[in-house]
């Protein structure tokens, strides 16, 4: 509205949000507080605001330069850009200058802790029993999943899809994604063959976690697939039959001594890769939240458990001797194994040779995952069963992650498929508001559920990549409105 009156002319000029305070203010909270470093979505909206008001200056007083706000670069290069457009010396206009000045110092405060990166310049994420931490204060999380972000940031003409999901997501407090540090083999693969990357396609990579930063959103970074899409667990297979390797089924990738050599090469290729555009290398950039060892890893030759415990156990340790930084978890969907038998009556009837507790009590496994998909999972059911599966599944990860790991718990994957019957959005609203006011209760009351990621988001113009569980801001407001509420209510516990 301040926009709309202030271009037209109106006397309806400017506003003033009550209040800006600090880091270390505990004392004056009152609260209205917004504190730049800790709310990365408001203050990435304070930052457009004080853009759109200094192109409004310019353009009144120089209007040869009519900038926009989305064309005014961040930080250090803007106080260049002004002190070109604005002649300071000038006894004219000393005014409108000093004023321009001190907007772009402001500016630069908030681009400095909010939109550019306003969690991340406070060191890494760390874990303290059951809750996230960063400097000490707790760090609830509302997120997205977004498998595409490389793969369409590898293609320059594609990269406006890159930017504008992490702006959406921003603008409706999201703080966390999910997305691929992996594509091997096929088309547009970032590891070519073992050992061999495709710098482009690397270089897409290092935009993704540039944007992420630059909107204050961190970034769950997955380093395999246990599904054959974007390569997964099969390419190496492949790669190491080539090589002369007897394997069998793919469940020898976590078998085979080469094959682990292989994928031990790739975590330490993407650990210690140096971006391209921020100069960081990955393992010393507090933009990335935490490493996902593989997307839902099964093993369903072995349904003890002791193949996969075996290699997340090395795996865990082969991550943690390159980067002691990051939070690492494995990237499970949260099916239950010997460990607690009493506990697979919450798996949809079936095991996949993975152990929630005991993977997850692995020394280097900071903290815990879960999936729900009960639409695949318990296929012929209807829509009551499925909510009160989702219900169960989650209550029980959340009482075994307070109560036996004693680690947080993100459910890092859910979601509702247009293409299931009966569906419609006050459907999938319903769904995800009881997902995100269970995931809340426990939150508020000090338990272990951190947050919660959806599948996934997109941008207008994907229409090729749609599965029936993509959410489009623009398309469902409802939905829009109620990610939007639970980060509101998410960052309140912060």
């Amino acid at each position: 509205m301040v926009d709309a009156t202030a271009t037209t002319g109106s006397p309806f000029s400017g506003a003033l949000f009550w209040q800006l305070l600090d880091q270390g203010m505990d004392e004056f909270r009152d609260g209205y507080e917004v504190v730049l470093a800790e709310n990365p979505s408001t203050a990435a909206i304070i930052a457009q605001q004080l853009k759109k008001i200094l192109a409004l200056a310019i353009q009144t007083h120089f209007p040869e330069s009519s900038p926009k706000a989305n064309n005014l670069p961040n930080g250090s290069p803007l106080l260049v850009h002004i002190f070109i457009k604005c002649p300071v010396l000038n006894p004219n206009m000393p005014r409108i200058c000093i004023f321009v000045f001190f907007l772009v110092a402001f500016l630069l405060a908030v681009d400095g802790r909010g939109a550019s990166g306003a969690y991340h310049s406070g060191g890494f994420v760390k874990t303290s029993g059951t809750r996230f931490e960063l400097n000490g204060r707790p760090l609830y999380l509302n997120g997205f999943n977004a498998y595409w972000l490389m793969y369409m940031a590898s293609n320059p003409t594609e990269r406006g899809k890159v930017i504008s999901a992490f702006q959406q997501a921003s603008s409706h407090g999201l703080t966390v994604a999910r997305t691929w540090a992996f594509s091997d083999g096929g088309y547009q693969a970032l590891q070519i063959k073992p050992g061999s990357y495709n710098e482009d396609v690397f270089r897409g990579l290092d935009f993704v976690i540039a944007e992420a930063k630059k909107n204050g959103i961190y970034l769950i970074l997955t380093l395999g697939n246990n599904w054959s899409d974007y390569g997964g667990k099969n390419q190496y297979i492949q790669w190491a039959r080539e090589q002369g390797q007897s394997v069998g089924s793919e469940d020898d990738f976590f078998r085979n001594p080469v094959v682990k050599g292989y994928f031990k090469n790739h975590i330490k290729a993407v650990l210690t890769r140096v971006n391209s555009i921020t100069g960081v290398a990955y393992k010393d950039d507090p933009t990335i939240f935490a490493w996902e060892l593989m997307n839902e890893p099964r093993c369903q030759s072995d349904l003890s458990g002791r193949t996969l415990q075996d290699w997340i156990t090395e795996m865990a340790d082969h991550v943690k001797s390159i980067d002691s930084n990051h939070l690492l978890e494995i990237g499970l969907e949260g099916f239950y194994g010997e460990s607690l038998p009493e506990k697979k009556q919450f798996n949809p009837g079936y095991e996949v040779g993975t152990d929630f507790i005991s993977n997850n009590q692995i020394k280097g496994i900071d903290f815990a995952t879960i999936h729900a998909y009960p639409d695949q999972w318990v296929p012929g059911s209807n829509e009551e069963a499925q909510s009160a599966f989702v219900q169960r599944w989650l209550l029980s990860h959340i009482q075994a992650s307070n109560e036996i790991l004693k680690k947080p718990l993100l459910f890092s994957e859910f979601g509702k498929s247009s293409r299931s019957s009966g569906y419609s959005v006050s459907l999938r609203d319903n769904y995800y508001s009881n997902i995100y006011n269970t995931i809340y209760a426990s939150a508020k009351s000090g338990g272990s559920s951190a947050g919660a990621l959806f599948w996934q988001l997109f941008t207008e113009g994907m229409d090729n990549m749609r599965d029936g569980y993509e959410v489009i801001f623009s398309e469902t407001p409802s939905t829009a409105n109620l990610v939007s509420q639970q980060s509101h209510k998410l960052s309140n516990l912060n």
